[in-house]
Order: structure tokens, then C-alpha cells, then sequence
């Protein structure tokens, strides 16, 4: 498990949303409260969260990126080529990150253990706070008529409050049949 950081992501109707906090310690120390680590890939209609170490999850940010140039109608695909290069690499596979990646068909958490995952009930989670902010998510998807941008809301909200590497600043990203909302 990584300490630093909460994302998110909850799948609704034709509602798809990925949330993270901002927060970047170093040890036990906070050195940024504002960082974004969801990314946008417009032009795939893709939406990327991290965990882990930064240089780490850029290195995979790009990497998923070169496999979308060569499968870009195929997001499950584009995962798997990288987690299967994440495992086999030599230098790869040192990387301590987590991906999530959405787009309005599928939600992926990909590890450097070689997995490709998805949930049936759509709700996946990542980093130090991921147990916090996935229980409360499962509750309020299960109790409540709420969207799926208000679940990630107030769950991420519910992980600020109890998971000392995830803090009250939040981005999130949302995919609406084709369209993104900010």
C-alpha cells in the first residue's frame, strides 16, 4: 500500500468519475497540498489517477499512453500491454505506483504485479486512503440515490478525515457518455 495519497473512481449509469486528493508528503512530512494526479487524455477519452511514488506514475502515465496511440479505441488492451511490460521490464518493474484508468466503457486498477482489475460494482480505489474512501463509496452507492460525482465527494471527503496522507483538496474528473465535465 502506498502512503501519500486517495483515488477514486465510481461508476454510475453512463456516468463514469475519477477523484484524487492533492496531497504529496515526503515521510512524514507534507510538502504540497495541491497536487493533481488525475490526468485527462481527451483525445482518448481517457481519465488517469496515481498512486505511489511521482516519477514513477509519470513514467507510467507515458508508457499508457504510447499503447493508446497504438490501440486507441481500446482501453483494456492498451493496460494490459503495459502491465505486461511493467512485470517483464527489468527497469520497469521497479516502479512503486498504482494506476486507475476510466473511460465511458471500462474502469482498469493496473499494478506493477501484472494485474489488470476491474470491479462488479465499479468502485475502485488506490493509495493509503483506498480502504476508506472504497467503503464509503460502496455505502453510498448501495443507500443513497446520489450521483456518481457526489459519491466520490464525500467519500474522498470521509478519507481526508481518517487517513493521515490524504487531504481535503480534491480534483475530479468526470466522463459522461462522450463528454467530460471538470
Amino acid at each position: 500500500m502506498f502512503k501519500g495519497t486517495t483515488i477514486l473512481s465510481v461508476r454510475k449509469g453512463s456516468s463514469v468519475v475519477l477523484g484524487g486528493d492533492g496531497q504529496v508528503t515526503f515521510g512524514d512530512t507534507v510538502i504540497k497540498s495541491d497536487a493533481k494526479k488525475i490526468r485527462v487524455l481527451p483525445e482518448y477519452n481517457v481519465l488517469i489517477g496515481f498512486a505511489g511514488a511521482t516519477a514513477d506514475a509519470f513514467t507510467l502515465f507515458e508508457k499508457l499512453q504510447e499503447f493508446l496511440k497504438n490501440y486507441p479505441d481500446n482501453l483494456l488492451k492498451a493496460s494490459v500491454e503495459l502491465a505486461k511490460l511493467w512485470r517483464t521490464d527489468r527497469m520497469l518493474r521497479r516502479l512503486e505506483a498504482m494506476i486507475i484508468a476510466v473511460n465511458p466503457e471500462i474502469s482498469l486498477m493496473i499494478s506493477g504485479t501484472g494485474d489488470v482489475l476491474t470491479r462488479e460494482d465499479n468502485i475502485l480505489a488506490i493509495g493509503s486512503g483506498a480502504p476508506y474512501a472504497q467503503a464509503a463509496a460502496i455505502a453510498l452507492y448501495q443507500e443513497t440515490g446520489l450521483t456518481a460525482r457526489e459519491i466520490v465527494e464525500r467519500s474522498l471527503k470521509i478519507a481526508s478525515e481518517i487517513c493521515v496522507y490524504t487531504n481535503g483538496v480534491f480534483t475530479i474528473e468526470e466522463l459522461s457518455g462522450n463528454e467530460r465535465k471538470k
